[in-house]
């Protein structure tokens, strides 16, 4: 008999802007079914709250600090909530029957790292060699 396997935990993020083909009243529509949605997930213990991002925003860089936000608007981070599955197939599963899809937003599921950064290993952050 096999056990089952370890949960893991993986960021979701809120991408795009609703689709302006619909209503106000269909994307209302869409955003109490996603509470309702949500909602259960979190009692079942599927996911782990999250929220909703305000419009403002500011880069830190080595040069400074700028306005933003800067992301175009298909690449507008609206939200984030933590999913708790298995595999990154269960989770991507999971954000698949979120009901805003219908409405235009999309979702970015990523497992959430959990070393440490190193300068010796390939992360998000190391740069690309492909030209």
């Amino acid at each position: 008999m096999s056990s089952p396997s370890p949960e893991h935990e993986y960021l979701l993020l809120s991408r795009g802007q609703w689709d302006p083909a619909k209503s106000a009243e269909e994307i209302q529509a869409a955003i109490d079914s996603f509470y309702v949605w949500y909602e259960r997930l979190v009692v079942e213990g599927k996911f782990k709250r999250g929220r909703r991002l305000a419009t403002g925003a500011k880069l830190v860089t080595g040069s400074g600090v700028v306005d933003g936000p800067f992301a175009e608007a298909k690449e507008i981070i609206g939200g984030y909530w933590f999913i708790v599955a298995s595999t990154l197939e269960e989770a991507a599963a999971i954000a698949a029957d979120n009901p805003c899809l219908a409405c235009g937003l999309a979702y970015e599921v990523r497992p959430i790292e959990l070393e440490r950064a190193s300068a010796y290993r390939t992360t998000n952050e190391t740069p690309s060699t492909s030209k």
